[in-house]
């Protein structure tokens, strides 16, 4: 289910809203740095998260879900958010580089469908970098913050899913350990939660962050009567023929 652009514009500029910024930003940083002469996308609400990007990238841009709604991004900058139906995004094949997804697939109603136009749009070896709340941690159980309401994977759920869409994911990662509440004294000590629970309680993070590269080929069983092994060749496969388009 989509939250509305006021509810998620209003939780990143209260405090805890900032922390998460911050943390999860720093996160997403390690995952993947920023890339000099790129063209990035951001996608669901991915704008906290985009201005490192813009600092070094060719072009940034911002998509928001009809059903979400769109707030203006940057604020003092030419205007480079609009809003886009979840199944059709109005940008011809193979012309965005990296993919940042931030509430994003976790909300869609079709994540098949969304990874479906990610890989569209992305070129040939280009990233998706996607953020979903982690099923074993304790955001998603929590309704104070966006990562409350879309659909919580695990690792292991989110490789097959990106798998079966013919993303490989190539680096994993893990953060907001600590608890999901605006106490004061909780916000004060984020930074050392964050950092034992990075260390010593990877699995119970409250998001699991992916960086996965868009695969051309598929595996097909090419029949060997001398070998009771199945082997794979590799297969080229166009736009038209995995997609329908």
């Amino acid at each position: 289910m989509y939250l509305d652009v006021v509810h998620l514009k209003t939780f990143y500029e209260q405090p805890i809203g900032r922390i998460v910024r911050q943390h999860l930003g720093a996160g997403l940083r390690e995952l993947r740095p920023p890339h000099t002469g790129e063209i990035v996308l951001g996608i669901g609400y991915a704008t906290p998260y985009l201005p490192p990007y813009a600092a070094t990238a060719e072009r940034v841009l911002a998509f928001m879900p009809a059903a979400q709604g769109v707030t203006a991004w940057p604020r003092d900058k030419a205007n480079r958010a609009t809003l886009v139906e979840e199944e059709n995004w109005p940008l011809p094949d193979a012309c965005i580089d990296c993919l940042v997804s931030v509430h994003g697939l976790d909300m869609v109603d079709n994540p098949r469908t969304f990874l479906r136009e990610a890989w569209r749009v992305l070129v040939p070896g280009g990233r998706l970098i996607a953020v979903v709340p982690n099923r074993s941690g304790l955001w998603t159980r929590v309704e104070t913050s966006p990562f409350g309401y879309g659909q919580p994977y695990s690792r292991g759920q989110l490789g097959h899913l990106l798998r079966s869409a013919m993303f490989v994911p190539r680096n994993w990662g893990e953060a907001l350990h600590f608890a999901p509440f605006s106490s004061r004294w909780l916000l004060s000590s984020a930074r050392a939660l964050e950092h034992f629970g990075r260390r010593f309680l990877p699995a119970f993070s409250g998001v699991v962050l992916v960086e996965a590269e868009k695969q051309m080929t598929l595996g097909l069983n090419v029949p060997d009567k001398g070998r009771k092994v199945p082997i794979f060749q590799p297969l080229f496969v166009p736009h038209a023929t995995r997609f329908g388009k």
